[in-house]
């Protein structure tokens, strides 16, 4: 095939997830597609990956993506003629302790609300699906009657053939060299046989990715990992439809291969791999083996599954595969480079995603939106510091092992700490700061008094972390709490037609006074919100934004691409170039009034309403606002100032009873005053005015972006049936943290998108999203029946719409 000068997309990559990708687009009708491969299909992770086709993950996006995969299978097949080898024979895991089986009881929970069939089992009935397996052990066992295996070779060539048989073409033997770019934007690719323009790049090379990115100054943060399994010899009489199995406090996977047991794992030490560059000529190919590190493995599965004992090993493989900083894979347009999007990083569950995955992105290369919310897997969620490589090598050592390891709420990475810190970060240190990451930032989580307090010890029910928090709160209630919020995103929109850029762009109205602090949202065309910012006007040329950590470089990206080059503006990330402080409680008054000698009283200093002050000799910007249910103010001060204003607040603050607070106790309060978190309790799928922030739209504006589909969604029917609620649990010894399914009766009707205890409450509170065949009303609510699902076991909760601070 002679190679095409210009095509409308080109991907580069024939593993499973690139055909998937030119099957979907040829699907849509976008059939101009040109597909690259270096050497041959699947010939770089796909080949040899263990082909397990699992649904259940720890999200509704995430498990339905899996899902479609799992129904599209057997329609792929019967179209193109090409063995998938996919077969139902459900997955069994088992439980060796209380706390793994609470969390699957917890995930056999989440899967009910996702439209899962799912049965938990004791050691008896997990023994009668699996006879192989040793269960004296056992405490207990989840089976998910939907899942199965494939042949990943079999499902990309049937991906390509389908894609085929609508028009795209696929060259093999075609190394591409470069993306090419031009102004910012993806342009084609410079391959070994010449040049293709396209109006699209797809970067779908797995371990490749990052290399290719990271020449044209795009963030692909993802590193190779060494990945091991056995296969046996074969085993006489061995069932053909034997369930996979996880045993996940053994770190291992066993899947029937064709009368052979299929032996894999994932380690909690892993081994990166590729840090110098994978060689050219890399196809088809393994590493070396390493017995020892797979002999504690090893000796854990001939006691699991004695059979084991009896048999030899007809292949010992170890392969590379790609890991991510948070163990969720990589899609969407990068950042940095316009119309080049990606689709990698998949943590070793690429097989079982590739459908799904090639769907949703295809969807967005044809609408320049995602298709519905990916925020948990858009590449912009990380910020570009974690493609440094050293980290990515070091970070890939732990995230491997996280894919088995114990899911524990809130749990702390251990590796590649000490990404981007606060200018505060020693002085918090010094006062007892256990410090947990958001998006790259050490942040505080709580404060600790002694080293008891200060060791995490993992829990699904009290947390280690319970008292410091109440004593946090507790000053928050009583005295004054202080949170360093210097993660937060910090974005500079500047120039004369600065406003009229805002105006356009947001839901709010920014044509205020200078000092105002305007809360927004941003918007899709249709009406969806894709961004949550709260907007500080410094002058008549000048707004501050702030943004959550991890929405920062999405919010920084959407600005900057919807900016008219004809405007005189400029959109510029100034997070690094100051420290954001919070104060709040009772007592922040009258200490800021001390400091600054100024009087500021809700008269003289409004809500979001701010002023320059002076604190000994630091100059700050102060605002009136709080997010937390309580009196607040924020604090703007130059990074090179801010230990200084720090320290006197600290002095100054002992008389009135200042304490340190961390994000535990930040986010227990921001739950109980029902304050949604964009990316956690809405996101592109919601509208401002479900999720209760109807406040922040404009709606007397002529025009921004999003208006019209706003409208049309307050005007659909059934818009009002949909809202974000605040519940509270009628018990005190439950515990939530997300996706526990919500009740009215027997029929689910919601989940939990946030979940704390309540400390001024005194009971655990959550904030979640409801859908009645009745408008969500203030009376309905207040019916009683409503429950919460908390592994598998139900318990009363009151909803309401607001807070539940508010009598």
């Amino acid at each position: 095939m002679d190679l095409p000068r210009r095509v409308e997309v080109v991907i580069i990559g024939g593993g499973i997830v690139g055909c998937s990708i030119a099957y979907h687009l040829a699907k849509l009708g976008v059939t101009d597609v040109l597909l690259l491969e270096r050497k041959e299909l699947t010939c770089g992770t796909t080949w040899h990956a263990a082909g397990l086709i699992g649904q259940l993950r720890a999200t509704r996006r995430l498990t339905e993506l899996a899902r479609y995969t799992a129904r599209l299978l057997p329609e792929l097949e019967a179209e193109t003629g090409i063995a998938t080898g996919f077969k139902r024979t459900g997955s069994l895991a088992l439980a060796l302790d209380d706390d793994r089986f609470h969390e699957l009881r917890r995930g056999a929970s989440m899967a009910g609300s996702f439209g899962l069939e799912v049965e938990v089992l004791g050691p008896e009935d997990a023994k009668r699906l699996h006879p192989l397996v040793e269960t004296s052990d056992v405490v207990g066992a989840v089976f998910l009657p939907g899942d199965g295996q494939a042949d990943p070779v079999g499902v990309t060539r049937a991906f390509a053939k389908g894609a085929r048989m609508r028009g795209v073409r696929i060259l093999e033997h075609c190394p591409v060299e470069r993306i090419l770019v031009e102004n910012g934007r993806a342009v084609g690719v410079r391959t070994a046989r010449g040049e293709v323009r396209a109006g699209t790049v797809v970067l779908a090379a797995g371990m490749w990715s990052h290399a290719l990115a990271r020449a044209v100054g795009a963030s692909v943060p993802l590193h190779a990992a060494e990945h091991f399994y056995i296969v046996t010899e074969p085993i006489p009489d061995l069932p053909r439809e034997l369930p996979v199995l996880r045993v996940m406090d053994e770190c291992a996977y066993y899947k029937e291969d064709v009368g052979k047991i299929l032996l894999g794992c994932f380690e909690p030490v892993a081994k990166p791999w590729g840090m110098d560059g994978i060689p050219e000529d890399f196809a088809f190919a393994t590493l070396p083996e390493d017995v020892e590190h797979f002999r504690p493995i090893l000796e854990l599965a001939l006691r699991r599954m004695p059979i084991l004992q009896r048999v030899g090993v007809r292949t010992f493989f170890n392969g590379p595969e790609s890991f991510t900083p948070d163990d969720r894979y990589l899609l969407g347009e990068t950042a940095e480079v316009r119309d080049l999007f990606v689709a990698c990083g998949f943590n070793s569950i690429g097989i079982q995603s590739s459908g799904g995955a090639g769907m949703a992105l295809a969807l967005w290369i044809r609408d320049r939106r995602p298709p519905f919310d990916l925020l948990e897997v858009d590449v912009q969620r990380l910020p570009p510091q974690m493609a440094n490589r050293n980290f990515l090598r070091d970070r890939t050592v732990e995230t491997l092992g996280l894919l088995y390891a114990m899911h524990w709420p809130d749990r702390p990475y251990a590796t590649a700490r000490g990404l981007r810190r606060s200018p505060l970060h020693d002085r918090l240190v010094e006062l007892g700061a256990v410090m947990g990451e958001s998006a790259g930032f050490e942040r505080p989580a709580w404060f600790a008094r002694n080293e008891q307090e200060r060791s995490w010890r993992p829990s699904w029910r009290r947390p280690c972390w319970f008292e410091a928090c109440a004593r946090e709160v507790a000053a928050l209630r009583d005295a004054v709490a202080l949170f360093d919020l210097s993660c937060l995103g910090k974005i500079l929109v500047t120039g004369p037609d600065a406003l009229v850029f805002l105006e356009r762009v947001a839901t709010a109205s920014f044509d205020v006074p200078c000092g105002r602090v305007v809360h927004s949202c941003l918007l899709d065309e249709t009406g969806g919100t894709v961004g949550e910012i709260t907007v500080a006007r410094s002058s008549e040329t000048e707004f501050l934004i702030f943004s959550s950590p991890t929405c920062a470089g999405r919010d920084l990206a959407h600005l900057r691409r919807l900016l008219d080059p004809e405007l005189r503006c400029a959109v510029v990330d100034v997070t690094a170039g100051y420290a954001l402080l919070a104060l709040a409680g009772p007592a922040a008054e009258a200490l800021l009034e001390m400091l600054t000698g100024e009087c500021l009283d809700r008269e003289h200093l409004p809500s979001m309403c701010g002023r320059e002050v002076e604190i000994g000799y630091a100059r700050a910007m102060l605002w009136r606002l709080s997010c937390l249910g309580a009196p607040g103010f924020e604090l703007l001060v130059a990074a090179d100032q801010a230990v200084a204003l720090f320290d006197r607040l600290r002095t100054e603050g002992e008389r009135f009873g200042l304490a340190p607070a961390g994000t535990f106790a930040y986010e227990s309060c921001r739950i109980e005053a029902g304050h949604p978190a964009f990316g956690r309790d809405f996101g592109p799928e919601d509208d401002p005015f479900a999720a209760g922030l109807g406040a922040t739209v404009a709606l007397d504006k002529p025009d921004f972006v999003g208006r019209e589909g706003l409208l049309r969604r307050r005007g659909a029917p059934a818009h009002a049936h949909r809202r974000l609620v605040a519940l509270r649990v009628e018990v005190s010894d439950v515990f939530l943290h997300r996706e526990e399914p919500i009740r009215s009766g027997d029929r689910i009707v919601g989940a939990v998108t946030s979940g704390a205890f309540g400390h001024r409450l005194g009971a655990p509170v959550g904030l979640g999203w409801v859908a009645l065949d009745e408008p969500v009303t203030a009376s309905v609510l207040e019916k009683s029946g409503f429950t919460v699902e908390v592994a598998g076991e139900r318990f009363p909760i009151a909803l309401r719409l607001g807070s539940f601070l508010r009598s």
